[in-house]
């Protein structure tokens, strides 16, 4: 890599953290504000180029991965077909509408080039969306399928964009053709996905070791995306499919496992994120002087209108495919609601794979189209950033849409859980304690009765979730008392450890042994 670079990218990382930290102690969306942030910086600094290699091959696989771990194969699958419709019918839909549009507008493009774009903007990304609708409340189905949307358009959209390259570069297509590549990719994507996660699964079986195992996950998103990409497979349906088998069977893996592995996915999402959206403002200076040979008034013309094409054309697919749904639904399907529809369609926020692939149109198209379609894909997504993000909560607060009934039922049902472990938990002790041959003594029965104690402790504080943590007149739990009265204990024993270890009287090493055990038990506290 350029150190010039290198240099850059570390300074656009450092600052984009920043701007995170001061978001997430607002309380305000990070992307909108790092968005915000890169559009403003751009003309003081020197230009930071996108490079669409960089995107998509170092930043999307490991961001689709862990979204895919994140994620509910179970849910997923219940709202399949509204997955479908949106990754793959909308995109599709999307890129022919945005390209009809756009061909009108400036005749002189190319037919193909005008698809290309449509190719281009069609995939939105989610996360803006998820990250708010997490925070207000959004019910499950609808964030599940968002979720299902940005995990699987991607493939949709970069098999459309690479078509339609293709038909611009070589002038003439095929639709047969176009058709056989995109169904090559999809199963190829499948196969080679399903292919690593057995092999992987195996493999993880026969380690059971924490630090190999998440060092081993740090390049599984990577190693599947370049597998499938290799022979011309969609290398963003691969990383998915290991991603949901992996992160469906993670109940198989040991507990450190899980826990190392959800710290370390979360650092790497905030660092990538931050990264990413910070890039797309970043280029506004870069995006607007290649720019030529056009009146402002008329390019302004051309963004706005290519804008409303991109949002309008989501609301008439999605309230389409809802009420066809809605007229086919039977058994156990669930129609959408029209406030479902209308979240849904207003969940459109363009992101920084649609720029990578801007800036990926090959050097054969001519200059000029290039750069009008780099500054309508440039246009389109900070005008979907802006606009939906900024008034996405509002809309949801509007609309009354809540998941306070599902939190009830996910407490009732994690009560009823935690009484069933309880029961087999206890039977299980009370069986190793009859098989022993002779009657436990005075030790033995203390930590026996330490281990029911702590059953039933957390059986009891599943109930008292359902009460809001609350007692009688709101009184604090004997659960939140403990958990309270615990954390201090805590702090106190920390104090004590660190000041034995400044007196040299506790090596380093032991120090963070027994800092660890005491952090353990503080997570469990947190649960």
């Amino acid at each position: 890599m350029n150190p010039t670079l290198g240099l850059q990218l570390l300074l656009v990382a450092g600052g984009a953290i920043a701007v995170a930290a001061v978001a997430r102690r607002k309380g305000w969306p990070a992307p909108l504000l790092l968005v915000a942030a890169g559009l403003l910086v751009s003309p003081l600094v020197p230009a930071v180029p996108l490079d669409p290699d960089l995107v998509l091959f170092v930043f999307l696989p490991p961001l689709l991965y862990s979204a895919a771990l994140d994620s509910s194969y179970l849910r997923l699958r219940d709202v399949k077909r509204a997955v479908a419709l949106l990754s793959i019918g909308l995109v599709l839909f999307t890129t022919a509408v945005v390209g009809l549009v756009v061909h009108l507008l400036l005749p002189d493009l190319p037919l193909a080039l005008a698809f290309a774009l449509g190719a281009i903007i069609a995939p939105p990304d989610a996360v803006a969306a998820v990250a708010v609708g997490r925070r207000l409340g959004l019910p499950r189905r609808s964030l599940t399928i968002l979720i299902g949307e940005s995990l699987f358009n991607d493939a949709t959209a970069l098999t459309a964009y690479r078509v339609a390259i293709g038909a611009a570069v070589g002038g003439t297509v095929d639709l047969l053709d176009s058709v056989g590549q995109f169904l090559i990719a999809a199963v190829g994507g499948v196969a080679i996905g399903l292919a690593l996660a057995f092999a992987l699964a195996w493999l993880f079986q026969h380690t059971r070791d924490s630090l190999v195992e998440n060092t081993l996950m740090l390049l599984i998103p990577f190693a599947a995306f370049a597998a499938a990409e290799t022979v011309h497979a969609s290398g963003v349906i691969a990383v998915v499919i290991v991603g949901l088998y992996l992160g469906h069977r993670m109940h198989l893996r040991g507990f450190g496992t899980r826990l190392v592995s959800d710290a370390v996915w979360k650092v790497t999402d905030f660092f990538l994120e931050t990264i990413v959206f910070a890039l797309i403002g970043l280029q506004l200076v870069t995006v607007i002087e290649g720019i030529t040979g056009y009146s402002p008034w008329a390019v302004a013309g051309y963004a706005a209108a290519v804008l409303a094409v991109t949002i309008v054309s989501r609301f008439a697919w999605v309230f389409a495919a809802s009420s066809l749904i809605r007229v086919f639904a039977r058994g156990s399907t669930q129609p959408p609601t029209r406030q479902q529809s209308v979240i849904l369609s207003w969940a459109g926020m363009r992101g920084v794979v649609s720029l990578a692939a801007a800036f990926a149109i090959p050097p054969e198209v001519a200059p000029r189209d290039r750069a009008m379609l780099l500054f309508l894909t440039f246009t389109t997504v900070i005008g979907t950033l802006l606009i939906h993000g900024t008034t996405f909560p509002a809309l949801i607060r509007r609309l009354g849409v809540s998941s306070r009934q599902e939190q009830y039922e996910d407490r009732l049902a994690e009560a009823a859980a935690q009484q069933a472990a309880l029961e087999a938990g206890l039977a299980e002790l009370e069986r190793l304690v009859a098989e022993q041959d002779k009657e436990p003594d005075e030790i033995q029965k203390q930590v026996i009765d330490q281990l029911r104690e702590k059953s039933w402790r957390r059986s009891l504080s599943a109930w008292e979730r359902l009460g809001g943590g609350t007692g009688q007149g709101g009184a604090e739990t004997p659960s939140a008392l403990y958990r309270r009265l615990r954390r201090d204990m805590l702090q106190a024993e920390r104090q004590v450890f660190v000041r034995m270890r400044d007196e040299r009287r506790l090596d380093d090493e032991v120090l963070r042994e027994v800092m660890a055990q005491l952090d353990f038990e503080e997570a469990i506290l947190e649960r």
